[in-house]
């Protein structure tokens, strides 16, 4: 024999607060990445701009400084007032250059001369706004150089002013603006993730106080969970609420069709030991009479207990006209004296399967034709001069002529093997048996006295489908 084989366990799936913290930690660096990003780009355009609006100030200063002296040569009639431009490699430079006379550098320039853009550029190059751009000419030097083309009064000549500045200070600059913006960013995300983290673990609190709830369930027996928690997680505690309310209705329905089964079976095994004991000479016809009995009382209810897993499917329709007219032909041979009429909606249709249908129906006309006095009047669906009509309801009216039952009795009769006629034979499950599987669909049966029969009205609604 081959061995059984066991269930894996199913391994449980990446932790939900992981989950979230994940996608927490991955958006905050998305966003901080890209606005640290943004924000750098933003600072370093401000830092070069002052830097470049500083230039173009010097410039401005030299152009209108400048004048052209007896020889046609560009002088400043006033100083500039910056004294890095006379120091030999201060890093603060101007040159101006035109024409076919030799550049006139500053003395911070000492033996070296700018290579300009314009100056090199074609002859007919003229930057009449200020032009800005790098220089690497000088080794470990990067320059940044502001130039601009103006021609001077009284001179014909393109003269090129050129105010060039080394980026170390700005660099400098950048690079703290790039640090500064790199720790706080960096703190920002910190503070941002622990935040994160706190939201999560406090968020998802309630679903570990569901969970110590359930395990309390398990532990103690209790019934509910009826721990307040936040709107978002009720739903959920209803619906666990509503699926124990569920299993406790299943027991107790499991419980009572042992009971029903376990009361029916009674009868035909004390008969069977009473005869066996006796050695009664019909022990054979009494052991067959008894078995077929109880044979149905176990099919019986074994069908009962698949009623309650076919109500679960919810997609049952059956025609009441057409279940009443089977029952009709089968408690007419059991009853072939009586008289047994139906009437009411042919169309009427209820939520139940016909196996049910047929069996509440069995149970109701057959005692119906079993206690009444003869005459057995069954009605679907009858108008509101008889009762009133519900919505989402099938009304069924089994009225017989007999003796019908005492009001007192009316509810005692639905307990299993409660009779009160002890002089037929039966089990004294029938009503109950109604009782359990319209309930199992949501329906319901009450017993009421006959205005046209005089005998006993049972009123079964049941869903319409």
């Amino acid at each position: 024999m081959a061995p059984a084989e066991t269930e894996t366990p199913l391994r449980p799936r990446a932790s939900l607060a992981r989950r979230m913290g994940l996608i927490a930690a991955g958006w905050i660096f998305v966003l901080l990445l890209g606005g640290g990003i943004a924000l750098e780009r933003t600072l370093t355009s401000q830092v070069e701009a002052n830097f470049d609006e500083q230039l173009d100030y010097i410039l401005t200063a030299m152009i209108s400084s400048a004048e052209i002296d007896a020889f046609g040569e560009v002088s400043f009639y006033r100083t500039l007032g910056d004294q890095r431009f006379l120091e030999p490699g201060s890093g603060l430079y101007w040159q101006i250059s035109g024409g076919q006379f030799d550049p006139w550098p500053s003395r911070s320039l000492w033996d070296r001369t700018l290579k300009l853009h314009g100056v090199e550029a074609k002859a007919d190059h003229f930057d009449s706004d200020v032009h800005f751009y790098n220089s690497s000419q000088f080794a470990g030097e990067p320059l940044r150089i502001a130039e601009r083309t103006v021609i001077l009064p009284g001179s014909e000549t393109r003269w090129t002013f050129a105010v060039a500045s080394a980026t170390e200070q700005m660099d400098a600059q950048v690079g703290r603006v790039r640090l500064i913006l790199i720790w706080s960013f960096a703190v920002l995300g910190l503070g941002l993730l622990v935040m994160a983290l706190l939201q999560i673990r406090y968020g998802l609190s309630p679903l570990r106080r569901v969970r110590a709830a359930i395990q309390n369930l398990r532990t103690t027996g209790a019934g509910r969970i009826t721990e307040s928690l936040p709107l978002e997680v009720q739903p959920l505690v209803d619906e666990l609420n509503a699926l124990l309310d569920h299993s406790e209705r299943q027991a107790e329905e499991a419980r009572r069709h042992a009971g029903n089964l376990a009361h029916a079976l009674k009868t035909p095994l004390t008969v069977l030991t009473n005869a066996a004991t006796a050695r009664a000479p019909d022990l054979g016809d009494a052991v067959m009479r008894e078995t077929r009995t109880m044979q149905r009382h176990v099919d019986h209810h074994l069908a009962r207990a698949r009623a309650v897993g076919r109500r679960a499917v919810g997609h049952a329709r059956t025609n009441v006209m057409a279940s009443a007219e089977a029952v009709r032909r089968a408690v007419e041979r059991l009853y072939p004296e009586g008289r047994l009429d139906i009437a009411g909606s042919r169309s009427a249709e209820v939520a139940i399967e016909r196996q049910d249908l047929d069996e509440m129906l069995g149970n109701l006309i057959e005692n119906a034709a079993k206690y009444g006095g003869g005459s057995v009047f069954v009605t679907i669906d009858p108008d509101e001069e008889g009762a009133e009509q519900q919505d989402g309801q099938c009304l069924i009216w089994i009225e017989d002529d007999g003796a019908g039952i005492p009001e007192a009795e009316r509810i005692r009769i639905f307990d299993r093997g409660a009779r009160l006629d002890t002089g037929k034979p039966g089990t004294g499950l029938g009503l109950a048996i109604v009782r359990d599987v319209a309930e199992i669909y949501g329906g319901s049966v009450r017993l009421a006295t006959s205005e046209d029969l005089g005998g006993l009205l049972v009123e079964l609604r049941l869903p319409r489908a």
